[in-house]
This record gives structure tokens, C-alpha cells and sequence, in this order.
């Protein structure tokens, strides 16, 4: 393997405007996102000074999130999906307006504030399972890996830049110059969304015109031991190892509560997931998906583990940037996975499925890890969840052959296998004909033979898990 590939693959941004274009406002959209969140908790606390009040904006985002994310995702398969997330996009749009409009007028009135972000947080989650499905339908199946990796690193380097441009604009202009930015910064997204071409929803019909029963996107998770045995990985990770309610609690026993040192634990994070990201290429062009995303939700919880029995600070900040860089890897390698074994008509509603797992996943985690911390301690929450990460992960992997055994197919079959429903292999296994087993297993099983039945598998991004809050915006997703 030369260097060459070893770095970040730009293959995406170099073979069209059409995913470039959304590349770009993905980008604004997530950095307009942390000026906006910023924003909003920072008039949030100076009108009422209670961390209540605060803790209501999380309240807010997250179950609109989970209301509208499931909603987004039947959307997603029943109408074009470039006009769904247009009228979505706009939707964000007139809500960072009203934001906007509400600070310049020196609003007070907390409960508009919060319906403003309610607004802007639903209409991102109602669109945001129909964005999710735009790399697969514009990139060669090759490059879908690559094209998630390059929105996980403008979502980390919006993660790590967002929150400090934001204090710059706050202390210099004031809130209202915050939520210009955003406005802006989602203006640029919508333009480049009205560019894309149409994206109906592939294979709606079977041959001979009969229209398929439909299937909700748990039940075409379950059927599929790739889909599910992925997300079982992502949970798996996130639930039994999610460390950041634990870093307070570390930084005061360890380091003296010194909240520098807290900062740095956060940073750390987004370092190994940026790090990860700049040389991606290696991990992107590897075909043994499945297999690369669960070695890394591996390293996940031992580098976490690790976390929790280091001593000297700069141990701590390694253990976390290998843990970011893990998380990075696991998150791009299951966004590819995913979109590329689901078949087309279903992508709206598994990609919802994978939004509240993303959103949910951590959020339990987090809980898991306070609620074991109260009763033993940090070090061994941290301990015990990596472990235990690491150990459900391995029993994935080990009832799981699909996975391990799952290959990201060549441009070639993926085109063979896709007529009309998208780049990804799974359009062809939309008719209800398929076995259970789906995806790579049923691939292999075949005469045609386009995927080997051994070996192992590749490739979000959704969204990453640690440090990410939630942008009041559009959602960058995997577009």
C-alpha cells in the first residue's frame, strides 16, 4: 500500500459539483450549527441563570430529534428526496431566521426561544434521514466510505472550531451576529441542495407493476445480519462505554477539578477523530467493512478502559485520542455499510432507525456511566464499560459471519446489481424474494457470485458519538 492512499480520499470532491456542492454546505451548515448552540445556551443561561433552564435545551433538541427523525425517515421513502430535504432545509432556514430576529430584538421570552430551536432541530430531523441517503445515490459505491469520511472531518473540525468562533462573534458582536452566522451558513446549504437532481425513491414496485407490502426500517434491520449486527455494534460501543458524563468526575479526582484539564479531555477526542479523518484514505478503500468497523469499536472500549487506569495526564489524553480516532473509523466504515446493504426503498426509514440509535445510544451511556460511577466509582465505570464494550462487540462479531464476512462491492457490481435504485448493492435484493440473510451472505450464495462468501467487510458518518452536541441546525449528516 502506498502513501499516496494513506491520507485523506477526496475522490468524492473531485468527481462532480453535485456532492461537492453538498460537501461544502454540510460543512457551514455543522459550523453555523455550533455558533447556534452556543448561541442559544448562552442567552438561555443569561436570562434565566439555571442550569434547569439549560438542561431544557437538551430536553428539547433530543426529543424532537427522536419525534421527527422516525416521522423523516417514511417521508424519505414515499416522495423525492431532494425536495424533502429542500422544504426541510428551508424549514431550518426560516427558524435561524426567527432566532436571528428574536436576539436582535432583544427577546426575553425563554419558551419562544426554545420553540424556535424545536423548529429548527425538527425540521433538520424530519429531513435528515432523506439526507443521509445522498452519498449512496451520487457517489460509485467505492467512494461512498470515502464521501462519509470527508463530512465526519468537516463535522470534527466544526466541532473543535464551532464553540471558540462562536465566543469570538458573542464577546465582539453579540448574540445576534451568532445566529447570522447561522442563517447564512444554511443559506449556502439550501443552495446547494435546489442543485442536486431528483431523488425519487428507488424500487417502489415490484416487476409486473405489483406494489411491494411495506416494511418498517426495524423489521428490514432484523432481517438483515449485516444491518443489524453493525448497529448491535454501534450500541454495543456507546451504551456500555459512553464516557463523557464520567469526565468531571476523573478530572476531579484525578486533577484537582482543574477545568482546563476537562477541556482537554474533550479536545483529546476530537484530535484522534480529526487525526483518523486526515488519513482516512487507508481505511476508506479497504472493501472489509464489517470487519474494519467492528476492530474499532473494539479498540473503542479498551482505549477507554485504558482511560480509566491511567494516571499521568498525558496517558489519559492518549487513551482518548486513540478512543476518538476509533470512534471516528467505526462511525464512517457503519455509514457506508449501511446505506450501501440497504436496498433503496428502505433507505429513508433504516436511516431513521440509524438517527435514534446514533441519538439514543450515547445519551443512555452516558446515564449508564453516572448511575455506575454513583455507586462504585469513575475509574471503574470507565473500566468496566470499556471492557464489557469490547466484550459485546467481540460476541457480535463472533454470532455475526454476515458482518465479518461483508465486502464493499466494486463500481462495476454495484451498477450491475443497481438499476435505477441507487449505487448500492442492496437495491437489487428489494423485492421481497430475498432471503432473510440479505447483503453480502445472499450475495455469496449466488450463481452470479459478485461478492466473495469470505473474507470480511467495510466501512456516521453518521454524526460522532463523543463531544458532538447537537447543532441547532441542519443536520450535516452524510451529505
Amino acid at each position: 500500500m502506498t502513501a499516496r492512499i494513506r491520507f485523506l480520499d477526496t475522490r468524492p470532491l473531485r468527481g462532480g459539483h453535485a456532492f461537492r456542492d453538498l460537501w461544502i454546505g454540510g460543512a457551514l451548515a455543522a459550523l453555523g450549527g455550533q455558533l447556534a448552540t452556543v448561541a442559544v445556551l448562552a442567552q438561555v443561561w443569561e436570562l434565566t441563570g439555571s442550569p434547569i433552564a439549560t438542561g431544557t435545551i437538551g430536553l428539547v433538541t433530543g426529543l424532537a430529534m427522536l419525534l421527527f427523525g422516525l416521522l423523516g425517515g417514511t417521508l424519505a421513502d414515499a416522495v423525492d428526496r431532494r425536495a424533502l430535504v429542500r422544504a426541510t432545509t428551508a424549514g431550518q432556514l426560516l427558524a435561524a431566521l426567527g432566532l436571528f430576529g428574536q436576539a436582535l430584538a432583544e427577546n426575553r421570552n425563554v419558551p419562544l426561544l426554545l420553540a424556535l430551536v424545536a423548529v429548527g432541530t425538527g425540521c433538520g430531523a424530519l429531513g435528515a434521514p432523506a439526507r443521509r441517503t445522498f452519498p449512496v445515490r451520487l457517489l460509485p459505491a467505492d467512494q461512498v466510505a470515502a464521501g462519509l469520511a470527508l463530512n465526519n472531518l468537516a463535522f470534527q473540525v466544526a466541532m473543535l472550531a464551532g464553540p471558540a468562533l462562536a465566543g469570538v462573534i458573542i464577546a465582539g458582536r453579540g448574540l445576534p451576529a451568532a445566529f447570522a452566522g447561522q442563517a447564512v451558513a444554511v443559506a449556502v446549504a439550501l443552495l446547494a441542495v435546489v442543485r442536486l437532481p431528483a431523488m425519487p425513491p428507488g424500487g417502489a414496485e415490484r416487476p409486473g407493476g405489483r406494489r411491494r407490502p411495506e416494511r418498517g426500517g426495524w423489521r428490514v434491520v432484523l432481517r438483515r445480519p449485516t444491518l443489524w449486527g453493525s448497529m448491535a455494534t454501534d450500541l454495543s460501543a456507546t451504551v456500555l462505554a459512553m464516557p463523557i458524563a464520567l469526565f468531571p468526575l476523573v478530572n476531579e479526582v484525578r486533577f484537582d477539578g482543574d477545568p482546563r484539564t476537562l477541556g482537554l479531555f474533550l479536545s483529546a477526542v476530537a484530535v484522534g477523530g480529526i487525526t483518523a479523518g486526515l488519513f482516512s484514505g487507508t481505511v476508506t478503500r479497504w472493501r472489509r467493512g464489517g470487519l474494519v468497523q467492528l476492530t474499532a469499536a473494539g479498540v473503542w472500549g479498551l482505549a477507554l478502559a485504558g482511560f480509566g487506569l491511567a494516571g499521568p495526564l498525558w496517558l489519559a489524553l492518549a487513551c482518548l485520542a486513540v478512543a476518538g480516532a476509533a470512534d471516528t473509523v467505526s462511525v464512517v466504515t457503519r455509514g457506508a455499510l449501511v446505506q450501501l446493504e440497504t436496498p433503496d426503498a428502505f433507505r429513508g426509514r433504516v436511516s431513521s432507525v440509524e438517527h435514534v440509535i446514533g441519538v439514543a445510544g450515547p445519551e443512555l451511556g452516558n446515564f449508564r456511566g453516572g448511575l455506575l460511577a454513583s455507586v462504585t466509582s469513575a475509574p471503574v465505570a470507565l473500566v468496566t464499560g470499556g471492557l464489557s464494550a469490547a466484550l459485546a462487540v467481540a460476541a457480535v462479531a463472533a454470532t455475526n459471519g454476515p458482518l465479518r464476512a461483508y465486502r464493499t462491492p466494486e463500481p462495476a457490481e454495484a451498477a450491475a446489481s443497481a438499476p435505477g435504485g441507487g449505487t448500492g448493492p442492496a437495491a437489487a435484493e428489494a423485492d421481497e424474494s430475498v432471503p432473510a440473510g440479505g447483503g453480502a451472505a445472499a450475495r455469496a450464495k449466488s450463481p452470479a457470485g459478485t461478492v466473495p462468501s469470505a473474507g470480511a467487510a467495510v466501512p456516521p458518518m453518521p454524526e460522532p458519538h463523543v463531544g458532538a452536541a447537537e447543532p441547532v441546525g441542519p443536520d450535516p449528516g452524510n451529505a
